[in-house]
């Protein structure tokens, strides 16, 4: 038993949850099961690893800006986050074993799901969500079943977290396929609830094709927005001279000597602005470059392993589609949670900790689909949903995970609250001593509706054939009588 559970560990440590390893190994895997020449299969897979492996460094890039940003940003709004008496650490610390194992067994049982059921259709493969999900669910299972063992929460958070990887693409590929049509790969990410929100909300706003954010006419001296590099550099770093004005001198001092002891916390703020543009350039490079190798990689599974598979990947993999509205949706989502913590704190409700890296994904994700909709109206309602959701979220779940990590409410992206309310409303109704029905309702709801997908795509296919060969048929009539 030790052993299995040394081995399920080592591979949520060192493969599921390093997401260049993994992504690494399966586009290698597709490339063998391809039978490609031993060269291409070998630079194909490196390709893919160092893609992932830039695309990191572009994130590491300007969200460490932006972690500082938030910094100042809470003292230019004179707000201190609430104090709590257990911390993520101390968490991670007591159930970190039981995270890991949730993640080996969620993902294997996923696996399994996906092979049975061929309406289940996508892969989730966004690694560092793997995590975070499993430690909300883990979480939110502590928190409704205190006594429940390890063996308990690793086999019910594993079957609630194999059935949201399992159900969450599927909800989203109606939208995705506006943004992909070619259905390539899907959206694996725990934003989707705001993102499906935009887009049904966004619906009555026009059409992407009179309003698309990407296609925008500016006057001549405005020429320069279209640029999506340089306008990400100057809206951010205007907004960060603007909360260094405002902010505590002592606590911009403190972050500009983090970069460089001699540095003038002006010349900070411009410098952060511009390092998060080239973090983003650097991040769409890194994406273009991994998509190009697992995406026809993925087709070795898709033949073979699991046939009609294809890969549902991270937030990311959109923005090069439509980069402006990804600023749109980021600065909007900021103004309106900057609006809602100076609302909250003059109504002495909660002091929210802006989340300054949610705000970019989560907005960025919900103005790409709210684009795809209804062009930049559906793009700035994204931003304005991806704020509320944030500000409301953190403050209602804070109180949540008070007995177990309440920095998860201050990290969170919407699906976090979602999943954290969702097991939280279960105990009233199974208590803790039945903390099983959780899993057992949420592989069968997720069963249920693959056979009902499964059936409808069925009937649809053979009208689709029905249809063809009656138009076949029609042509044939029409040449014998000719």
């Amino acid at each position: 038993m030790d052993f299995v559970k040394d081995v399920l560990t080592f591979l949520a440590d060192n493969v599921f949850g390093q997401v260049p390893i993994l992504i690494g190994l399966i586009t290698l895997a597709g490339l063998l099961l391809q039978r490609k020449r031993f060269e291409d299969t070998l630079a194909g897979a490196l390709r893919a690893t160092i893609g992932v492996v830039i695309l990191f460094i572009g994130v590491e890039i300007f969200t460490g800006g932006l972690t500082s940003f938030q910094t100042v940003l809470a003292s230019a709004m004179n707000s201190t986050p609430p104090k709590a008496d257990h911390s993520l650490n101390d968490f991670l610390g007591s159930q970190g074993g039981t995270i890991a194992l949730v993640i080996t067994v969620a993902f294997l049982l996923h696996v399994a799901i996906v092979r049975l059921f061929p309406a289940a259709r996508y892969l989730y493969l966004t690694g560092h969500l793997m995590f975070w999900v499993s430690t909300v669910t883990v979480a939110s299972l502590v928190t409704i079943a205190p006594d429940a063992d390890q063996l308990t929460l690793v086999l019910c958070g594993a079957g609630f977290v194999a059935a949201y990887w399992t159900v969450q693409p599927l909800w989203m590929r109606p939208l995705m396929r506006k943004v992909m049509p070619d259905d390539r790969f899907g959206f694996a990410h725990t934003s989707s609830l705001t993102a499906l929100l935009t887009g049904y909300a966004a619906k009555p706003l026009g059409s992407r094709d009179k309003h698309d954010t990407e296609k925008l006419k500016l006057p001549r001296q405005l020429s320069f927005f279209k640029d999506v590099n340089v306008s990400t550099a100057l809206i951010i770093s205007v907004i960060m001279l603007v909360a260094v004005a405002f902010a505590d001198h002592g606590v911009v001092t403190k972050a500009a000597a983090e970069l460089d002891p001699k540095l003038s916390p002006w010349v900070w703020a411009l410098l952060v602005g511009l390092r998060f543009a080239g973090g983003i350039a650097i991040l769409m490079f890194g994406v273009r470059m991994f998509l190009g190798e697992i995406v026809p990689a993925f087709k070795g599974f898709s033949d073979r392993v699991i046939p009609g598979t294809r890969p549902a990947l991270d937030a990311p993999t959109i923005f090069p589609v439509a980069p402006t509205s990804v600023m749109v949706g980021f600065v909007t989502s900021t103004g309106v949670f900057l609006v809602c913590l100076g609302v909250f704190a003059g109504a002495g409700w909660f002091t929210l900790a802006p989340p300054m890296i949610m705000l970019f994904f989560v907005g960025g994700a919900a103005g790409v689909f709210g684009n795809v909709v209804a062009g930049w109206r559906g793009a700035v309602l994204g931003g304005v949903i991806s704020g509320l959701v944030l500000a409301i979220g953190q403050a209602v779940t804070w109180g949540l995970f008070e007995k177990t990590a309440p920095e998860l409410s201050a990290l969170a992206d919407p699906d976090w609250y979602a999943i954290a309310w969702l097991l939280k409303a279960t105990d009233p109704v199974i208590g803790g001593a039945s903390v099983w029905a959780i899993p057992v309702v949420a592989l069968a709801a997720t069963a249920a509706t693959l056979l009902i997908l499964g059936r409808r795509e069925s009937r649809a296919a053979a009208e689709a054939e029905a249809a063809a060969e009656t138009a076949a048929s029609g042509n044939k009539t029409s040449l014998d009588k000719g």
